[in-house]
């Protein structure tokens, strides 16, 4: 735990920091060029998940609610974008799953 918190420093402060990247990412600007680690993971890691342009300010948006959420109940450090899309997909495929379950017009039986 301490190689986290050396890491990632408190918890409060880490998340303060997120939330300053990701309005300098909504905004299109970053006023800055020296970045914490993991703030170059995150950044690595939303440039991977190539977001739709329609989508990508709202996706992030959602992203920094989720986040603060994790955090707030214990969580060291920012999860990935790609692990929070991640979820939200086998969030709906469970829903649907559970949805096909449950309704009679979609069952199986002959």
């Amino acid at each position: 735990m301490e190689q986290i918190d050396q890491l990632f420093g408190d918890t409060e402060q880490v998340l303060v920091q997120f939330n300053r990247l990701i309005q300098e990412i909504l905004r299109g600007t970053m006023n800055r060029n020296c970045f914490r680690p993991w703030e170059i993971r995150l950044l690595l890691d939303i440039e991977k998940c190539t977001l739709r342009d329609g989508a990508k300010r709202e996706t992030l948006r959602r992203y920094q609610k989720a986040v603060r959420r994790a955090m707030e109940k214990g969580a060291a450090q920012p999860m990935l974008l790609s692990e929070y899309l991640e979820g939200n997909r086998a969030r709906r495929a469970l829903r649907d799953d559970e949805s096909a379950l449950s309704d009679p017009s979609t069952s199986a039986i002959s």
